[in-house]
């Protein structure tokens, strides 16, 4: 298995691992009793769209989405034309009240991705209609392996940790080196209690630019304008 991005320099050894290979047995057999999200071509759209030495921002997501059509490989985005999850309307109220980026018609996260905002999920894939499914499985071992390379190779990195799972998996990050903004999920059960006025948006922007960063333009252009993943950037498990 090769990545197609810079990514492959850092991880290609994972998968001659007992663990991947142990997960590329579970992901195969699964494949043949029921349905998986994303579809395998978009298991790692994440690493795809954001490359390792790109790397400005994390969002630390749990699982992709486990509704018809939604899952693509970026934490908390959905794909042109389907429903904007609730999680995600929150996170475009913040970005309103933060910044004042009036909310898109849309939950297409593309545009963040390929500015440097590496979106990732803990677990890569789950069961149609079943949360959590695929948590223990292996990917967490190799989420985890990507927070720890962009904590130890890089410096001044922003880490967006919502909710207590995030932050739990965001717990050995060098807050010397690195910006880690912590608040409550942006679910509608919890959003209020936090999230909603964390300002973490404004706040990424304001210390990338004090280590003379580009900043993240956060509002996102209308459907039409957003570009696709080119089919010789896809990476694919030899499933």
């Amino acid at each position: 298995m090769e990545l197609a991005s810079d990514w492959n320099e850092w991880l290609a050894d994972e998968f001659d691992k007992d663990y991947m290979k142990t997960l590329e047995q579970f992901l195969q057999s699964e494949k043949q009793k029921c349905t998986i999200y994303p579809e395998e071509a978009d298991y790692f759209m994440a690493l795809n769209q954001t490359p390792f030495n790109k790397v400005k921002v994390v969002i630390l997501g749990q699982d992709p989405y486990h509704g018809q059509g939604q899952a693509h490989g970026l934490s908390f985005s959905v794909k042109p034309g389907v429903k904007v999850p609730p999680s995600l309307i929150n996170i475009y109220k913040e970005l309103e009240t933060d910044l004042g980026i009036s909310p898109v018609n849309h939950g297409y996260l593309l545009q963040w991705a390929e500015q440097g905002v590496l979106l990732l999920n803990s677990v890569l894939t789950v069961e149609a209609g079943k949360a959590g499914s695929h948590q223990n499985k292996g990917w967490e071992i190799f989420t985890d392996r990507i927070i720890k390379l962009i904590d130890e190779e890089h410096n001044g990195v922003v880490f967006m940790l919502w909710g207590a799972y995030a932050q739990k998996k965001g717990r050995h990050i060098d807050r010397q080196k690195h910006y880690v903004l912590e608040s409550v999920h942006p679910s509608p059960l919890s959003a209020y209690r936090g999230f909603l006025g964390c300002q973490h948006f404004s706040k990424a922007n304001a210390y990338l630019e004090k280590l003379g960063k580009e900043s993240i333009e956060w509002k996102l252009s209308p459907i039409e304008h957003c570009t696709e993943l080119k089919e010789n950037e896809q990476i694919m498990l030899p499933l």
